[in-house]
């Protein structure tokens, strides 16, 4: 009876703490940082939590989430100003713009993410790469939501579903599936998902219109590309001037140059992730495995775009651009913090273990049992990591004799834990504060949506290739 009671009293707590945060947050003047502080502390104390354990979870949770990807974004947006105010991010542009063709830029930006996101963290691709699509939708005219949507999906996608990322890894070791085959039903399973939103990224993108402001600070929301290129002046003189100034690379760092303080630490966070999966050692690994590691690669980036990038600025001119960087990233760090906050007291509260013994107890088909086990469990505490290492944690033993093959079983706990990213989701701000993005509202649809697709789709996906994959592969 205690245990019914307990459970009832955390889903109250989730159910209250979740209510406040979505009231203060569309109703009232409380910014969002101190919504999320406000709707830990209740889902906690209301849950049953000691008001000692609720602060110690949310200084904990808000600490952790900042150690973990705080310094990247701060390092990463100063790199992108260094980018953006020497021209670097034009380069960048143009030189993509070349590779994939114009009016090709969301399915490039899709593919980048894609890629980019297998052997690291989609937040820290996030920040490296969004000054690419800022670029991008200066040069093209294209709405900044498109271009940015498409590279978050991409992203995410591949960070979800394919090996070495830490979350699908460890669920290949927890179902125990050859991690080779893990990558290629995850390579195969990303790519529908991520093409699906590339037509909801083109979508959105029409309906917030949105470019950077032509003097190089904010956002200027259009109707229409018509209007956006006004703004940004590619339509001076008309359709034969279309683009001549914006695509002038007169005088722009070479292609080299730009992509090197980003290419950088791409491939040393590779590097390392791949070192420990297969767990090499000795004093080259650990060199490989310091220097991949996701602080010292971004800063090391940083380094090439002060000497490299910047090499003709003075040394008063670059210290003034990067502390223009950070400060467009201090609202980011405190949003994001406190998303991780929540997640944190969610977790120690024990609601999603709760929540996920009762899924596991129903009788749904075998193949979806991880998949929704990994969906409430990251509907409720935010981390799609913990969300998918939980449900392998449960479902693993439950499925050993159900006949359901273990890789499609694996797959379905990390692609359930794709679902409505939302408040209690870091990756949530990011993509959204970084993009500009404010209204509520439109949050939802630039990226709740989005994941929510992926996770549909791959609802979809997973019950049909169940009944056509052999139990054994």
């Amino acid at each position: 009876m205690q245990e019914t009671v307990s459970g009832t009293q955390m889903l109250l707590g989730l159910g209250i703490g979740i209510f406040v945060l979505v009231f203060l947050i569309l109703k009232t003047k409380v910014h969002a940082f101190l919504a999320l502080i406000i709707a830990a502390a209740l889902t906690g104390i209301i849950g049953g939590m000691p008001s000692p354990a609720v602060i110690k979870s949310i200084t904990t949770g808000f600490g952790n989430t900042l150690g973990s990807i705080g310094i990247v974004i701060g390092f990463g947006v100063m790199m992108g100003q260094i980018l953006e105010v020497t021209g670097a991010a034009k380069r960048l542009a143009l030189s993509f713009l070349k590779i994939f063709g114009k009016g090709r830029e969301e399915g490039a930006m899709a593919a980048t993410g894609y890629v980019t996101s297998i052997p690291i963290f989609c937040d820290s691709g996030f920040v490296i790469l969004s000054p690419i699509a800022r670029a991008l939708s200066r040069a093209s005219g294209k709405s900044v939501i498109a271009i940015g949507v498409a590279l978050a999906f991409g992203l995410v996608a591949t960070h979800h579903a394919v090996p070495p990322t830490p979350g699908p890894l460890g669920v290949a070791g927890i179902f125990k599936v050859d991690v080779g085959q893990m990558i290629m039903w995850g390579l195969l399973l990303a790519l529908p998902l991520t093409v699906a939103n590339l037509f909801y990224a083109r979508w959105i993108g029409k309906r917030i219109y949105q470019v950077p402001a032509p003097t190089g600070d904010g956002w200027v929301r259009v109707k229409d590309e018509a209007e956006a290129r006004q703004v940004l002046g590619l339509d001076t003189q008309g359709a034969a001037a279309t683009n001549s100034h914006a695509l002038d690379d007169a005088g722009l760092p070479s292609a080299f140059q730009a992509f090197a303080p980003i290419a950088l630490p791409l491939v040393l966070i590779f590097a390392n992730t791949y070192i420990s999966a297969i767990k090499l050692q000795g004093p080259v690994a650990d060199i490989f495995l310091f220097l991949g590691s996701p602080i010292i690669a971004v800063a090391l980036g940083l380094l090439l775009a002060i000497y490299l990038v910047g090499d003709k600025m003075s040394r008063k001119d670059i210290i003034k651009v990067m502390e223009d960087g950070i400060k467009s990233a201090g609202i980011i760090l405190l949003v994001t913090g406190g998303g991780g906050a929540l997640g944190q007291v969610l977790r120690d509260s024990k609601t999603g273990d709760y929540i996920a013994q009762l899924i596991s107890q129903t009788p749904i088909p075998a193949v979806l049992l991880p998949f929704f086990v990994a969906t409430f469990v990251r509907l409720v505490q935010g981390s799609g990591t913990v969300a998918m290492i939980t449900s392998a944690s449960i479902t693993a033993p439950i499925l050993a004799t159900s006949g359901v093959n273990p890789v499609l079983a694996a797959q379905a706990a990390t692609l359930g834990a794709m679902v409505f990213s939302y408040f209690n989701d870091s990756y949530f701000w990011v993509v959204n504060r970084m993009l500009g993005i404010e209204d509520v509202k439109d949050q939802v649809r630039v990226w709740s949506v989005p994941t929510t697709i992926g996770w549909g789709l791959a609802l979809v996906l997973l019950t049909v290739l169940s009944f056509i994959v052999p139990a054994s592969s």
